[in-house]
């Protein structure tokens, strides 16, 4: 239970940790782009934006994804 706590908050610190440095680095960038998500598109958002957030996501995900594939250690005493 410890190692799945310690390991899913390195991933958050990391994932957080990147989200604040895309976000101070994407203040000055001009070639904007916005995605087409079938239904609506969403606001014009810097291309590094775009790519960096799918990067975090990623890294994110699969960090919590490997709390769900470590097997539970049960204590039998």
């Amino acid at each position: 239970m410890i190692r799945k706590l310690l390991i899913s908050s390195l991933t958050l610190a990391n994932s957080s940790l990147l989200i604040l440095m895309l976000l101070m680095g994407s203040q000055n960038l001009n070639e904007r782009h916005s995605l087409n998500l079938g239904i609506t598109s969403t606001e014009s958002l810097p291309s590094g934006f775009l790519i960096g957030i799918s990067i975090v996501l990623g890294s994110l995900s699969g960090g919590m994804t490997t709390l769900f594939i470590m097997p539970s250690q049960k204590n039998n005493f």
